[in-house]
């Protein structure tokens, strides 16, 4: 097929790879900023497309903000997408055909683009690699990731169940039958011209990159990023990835910090004495952190469903705000944000437990202590390297401070002795 030339195409070392994300996900919030090994989706994505020989750049298309400086900390150009393209209704065409427009203006299309999703959080390089490789020597227009797929397909008919694309009559044996691909949505490759012709990424001559198992798996919903979660060592194993970093450099830009009690201040565990007063430990260093928070003019919660009243001495001794015996984590967050004039999306939440997925899920710095529930590590935008109990709380403070010492050092003031 013959491509009429849409662009003036600069010859570099390999292709332009775009990804299209936005801050509109439905199925989960802030998707594309969710963890997997302590590594969001969005850098997962770009650190996977740098690693590819085939691939000379990566470019990010979004309309948040968060999303954008996550992508740029990974190494990635951004694209501000306009907010009439973030829509639910908006295709993933026409994201990239407004990117290659923008690249179009400044003379930067290579010849040959891919298409990449953040969802798709293991990333085969080598068929990406090879799929690039086809379509740059001609053999392919488009190439699109995909695995061999041996199972019956069926359908609901009004006189009930019927087979797709076989007789339901017939059992060939799986050797027998011609061999089926399902797509995976990871990765599509494509000649610039010809995408910019037809407008969609599917066109001309149409081939299959056939990657292993690990690469199909797609985050749709909370349940993905459990399965990711299990099976990330194995899948970065056999695909050759880095292992995730559970503390990947993270630009904690936030207005106010919320935490749990148990397990987060400290390390879930508690004694009770023969009167039935609990008792549980702290960390020294988390105090200190604490203080220098709220130094740095930072409002702070502690947010907590237990009924005792240690936390709310705790709290005390720290002099800062606690809701405690809540059994609705979210509402009280809510209600407290807006009683301090903070965005939801400006606060960070330092949780350990499944009780914390409610109050996770609606901020914007989602945080969670190493030792912590895979189902809130799910929800999580950063795992932090300490347990509860063990300068978890600290180490955030750091994390928020040093961002601040970047953006607002004038709010700063050295470090005071003796921690709380």
């Amino acid at each position: 097929m013959t491509h009429a030339a849409n662009a003036q195409l600069h010859t570099g070392d390999g292709a332009t790879a775009i990804v299209p994300v936005r801050g509109g996900s439905k199925g989960i919030h802030r998707k594309n900023l969710r963890t997997v090994r302590g590594t969001t989706l969005i850098a997962r994505s770009v650190e996977g497309l740098l690693r590819s020989a085939g691939v000379s750049r990566v470019v990010v298309t979004t309309d948040h903000p968060d999303l954008a400086a996550a992508a740029a900390a990974a190494g990635a150009e951004v694209i501000d997408r306009p907010a009439e393209l973030a829509e639910d209704s908006t295709s993933s065409e026409a994201a990239l055909l407004h990117a290659l427009g923008v690249l179009a203006r400044r003379g930067e299309l290579s010849p040959v683009t891919v298409f990449a999703q953040a969802t798709s959080p293991f990333l085969d390089v080598e068929a990406l690699d090879d799929a690039v490789a086809s379509v740059a020597a001609g053999r392919a227009d488009s190439v699109f990731a995909a695995v061999l797929d041996h199972g019956f397909l069926w359908t609901e008919k009004a006189k009930g169940a019927r087979g797709i694309g076989h007789d339901h009559r017939e059992r060939p044996r799986r050797q027998d039958r011609a061999p089926q691909y399902r797509e995976t949505g990871s990765f599509y490759v494509f000649d610039t011209n010809g995408f910019l012709d037809a407008r969609h990424r599917f066109f001309g001559r149409i081939a299959p990159a056939v990657t292993r198992s690990f690469a199909a798996l797609d985050i749709d919903e909370p349940e993905d990023l459990l399965v990711a979660e299990a099976i990330a060592g194995l899948a970065e194993r056999q695909l050759g990835i880095p292992s995730g970093s559970e503390h990947s450099e993270h630009h904690l830009d936030v207005d106010a910090v919320v935490t749990d009690f148990d397990g987060v201040h400290t390390d879930d565990r508690a004694s009770i004495d023969a009167d039935g007063v609990e008792r549980v430990s702290v960390h020294r260093g988390d105090g200190l952190g604490v203080r220098l928070l709220r130094e740095a003019g930072l409002p702070f919660l502690i947010l907590s469903t237990e009924r005792v009243p240690i936390v709310a001495a705790r709290a005390a001794k720290l002099g800062v705000d606690v809701v405690y015996g809540s059994a609705d984590k979210a509402s009280a967050l809510r209600d407290w944000a807006a009683a301090n004039g903070v965005l939801l999306e400006r606060i960070a939440y330092l949780g350990n437990d499944v009780n914390d997925i409610p109050a996770l899920e609606i901020v914007g710095w989602p945080v969670v202590v190493a030792d912590a529930h895979p189902a809130a590590r799910a929800v999580s935008r950063l795992v932090l390297k300490r347990r509860g109990g063990d300068g978890a709380v600290r180490e955030l403070a750091d994390l928020i401070l040093a961002a601040r010492a970047a953006t607002h050092p004038e709010q700063l003031s050295p470090p005071q002795p003796n921690g709380a």
